[in-house]
């Protein structure tokens, strides 16, 4: 054992990378689940002493201290707001608001595109991205049924949507999160500095997908008639619930626009939040359907990329970056905008982000924040935005395309590149414009 620690200690940023490498191999293969191989190798790294199992070494702490790895404001604001929007989604709020909005269409094909990728991305900045295409799908269905229409067209632009309007703001998806804690961002630094491109983006995108697909978006007038006076009136299930729920849900998003002034951490915002909603539910309901998984993910993923970090691995990337661009802030701005946007097209971007982040803030140490600054922007807006390039780019877009499987309209992988190459390719486009424009002019 001692010569095994020895030959790790001698090649441990070899061996920590070449762990990293291969779990993105298996994440990106599917072939067992992503959670295990996170956990697997988060147990692999401890146990080569790429990170110390001890707290405490001659009564010093120790900075390799695999738990000092783990990013638990990450952690408890992804468990707190899962808990919130798990008991909001319960009293029928959101698919009442959804119904509304389609109802004010007056059953028009065109008009619920919009009406349906608007609710999506403003949705999706408040909510994961994962529980509005949940929320949004079966209502969906039952629109493209009783219009007697494909579907595929407003399944493509509800991903598109999710994956853009998740990108506005710190919530709206986990990349963002990683980035907020580890850059000491705001949630208002969020909606200040990416707002404007992704309204801009979200436009264009929709005018685009509004021209692409208005061939297929027709339907009788009877049809549309019955999506005007479609029946809301009972859709909300828990009018205690829904007053309950919708407060405490304001309130958090208040604690976070307020955090400058408070100096509350979103995460204890989003705990306090979830604390009081539980207060009125029976718990082991509620945590039974927190995406663990998830949460699991994050935890051993941490585990890995520390030991990366541990052993100067991160430090050798940030250095390779400078180097590549010469310190040039606008070369360093542009290849991590559309290597992101390219990378976490093909694989997941919450291990993508989570590797990149401290790499960041290695060059942050090294450049200065107002060099680092607009780096971490062209971070957020390629990992999220680089979702939509495939169908497995994000959590979102697997959800959709399985259940519309099921549904009977698959959606082959060359379909969808084909339009998520133009959407990636348009949004990448504007974020330079806007990143040049904004922050290196």
């Amino acid at each position: 054992m001692e010569f095994i620690h020895a030959f790790v200690a001698a090649h441990n940023v070899l061996i920590s990378a070449g762990l990293l490498i291969l779990a993105y191999i298996f994440i990106a293969t599917e072939k067992i689940p992503k959670v295990t191989i996170a956990l697997l190798g988060a147990g692999i790294t401890i146990l080569l002493g790429l990170v110390s199992q001890t707290k405490m070494v001659d009564e010093v702490l120790d900075p390799h201290y695999f738990i000092n790895f783990v990013d638990f404001n990450v952690i408890f604001l992804l468990v707190s707001m899962m808990i919130i929007v798990n008991i909001s989604t319960r009293s029928g709020v959101f698919t009442w608001i959804a119904n509304e909005l389609l109802r004010a269409t007056k059953g028009h094909p065109i008009k619920i595109l919009i009406a349906l990728g608007l609710f999506t991305a403003l949705t999706s900045a408040f909510l994961d991205n994962v529980t509005t295409v949940i929320l949004v799908l079966p209502i969906t269905f039952a629109i493209a049924r009783k219009l007697e229409i494909d579907p595929l067209p407003y399944l493509l632009t509800e991903i598109f949507s999710s994956n853009i309007g998740g990108t506005a703001t710190l919530i709206g998806d986990p990349p963002n999160i990683i980035i907020g804690s580890a850059a000491g961002f705001s949630f208002m630094d969020f909606i200040w500095n990416l707002t404007l491109p992704i309204a801009v983006i979200m436009v264009i995108v929709l005018v685009l997908l509004t021209l692409l697909f208005k061939k297929h978006l027709h339907a009788d007038a009877d049809k549309m008639a019955e999506v005007a006076n479609l029946d809301n009136s009972k859709t909300i299930t828990d009018k205690n619930l829904m007053f309950r729920s919708m407060l405490v849900l304001g309130l958090v998003i208040l604690g976070f626009v307020t955090h400058d002034i408070t100096h509350i951490q979103t995460c204890i915002a989003a705990m306090l939040g979830a604390s009081v909603l539980l207060l009125f539910e029976k718990p082991s309901d509620i945590l039974r359907d927190v995406e663990w998984n998830t949460i699991f993910f994050f935890i051993g993923l941490f585990i890995i990329i520390g030991g990366v970090e541990a052993s100067g691995g991160i430090r050798l990337m940030a250095e390779w970056i400078l180097k590549v661009t010469q310190g040039s802030q606008e070369a360093a701005s542009m290849l991590i905008l559309w290597a992101s946007g390219i990378i976490s097209g093909v694989i997941d971007n919450i291990p993508y982000t989570a590797t990149m982040a401290p790499m960041l803030g290695v060059i942050e140490k090294s450049m200065g924040a107002q060099y680092t600054f607009p780096l971490w922007w062209c971070l957020s807006l390629g990992a999220c935005l680089g979702g939509n390039l495939t169908i497995i780019g994000a959590a979102a877009n697997v959800i959709v395309s399985e259940n519309s499987a099921a549904e009977g309209h698959p959606i082959t992988f060359m379909r969808f590149l084909k339009y998520g190459i133009a959407v990636v390719v348009i949004s990448l486009a504007v974020s330079t414009v806007y990143i040049k424009c904004m922050y290196l002019g």
